[in-house]
């Protein structure tokens, strides 16, 4: 069992900034838990209480968070924090 917290990434279909999110972390070999704010109304209202706003994507780390962003602040969050794959 890791020590580590889950990388969570909040995300709506058809989202172009969440698909390409996905994509590019599990391209990079991240593992992170996938959670559709649309398919689970319950999911979305933890995303706005967590981050006070409704947009996806939207990531957290243990107590960090990205909030509506693209991979190009990704990169450099994932990298500012230490997070690896």
């Amino acid at each position: 069992m890791s020590d580590h917290p889950i990388l969570k990434v909040y995300i709506k279909p058809g989202c172009p900034w969440c698909v390409e999110a996905v994509a590019w972390l599990k391209k990079n070999g991240y593992t992170f838990e996938p959670l559709d704010v649309y398919a689970d109304p319950a999911l979305y209202e933890e995303m706005r209480e967590i981050s006070g706003q409704g947009k996806a994507p939207t990531l957290t780390y243990g107590d960090l968070l990205l909030a509506d962003f693209g991979v190009d602040e990704l990169v450099p969050f994932l990298k500012e924090h230490g997070i690896e794959p």
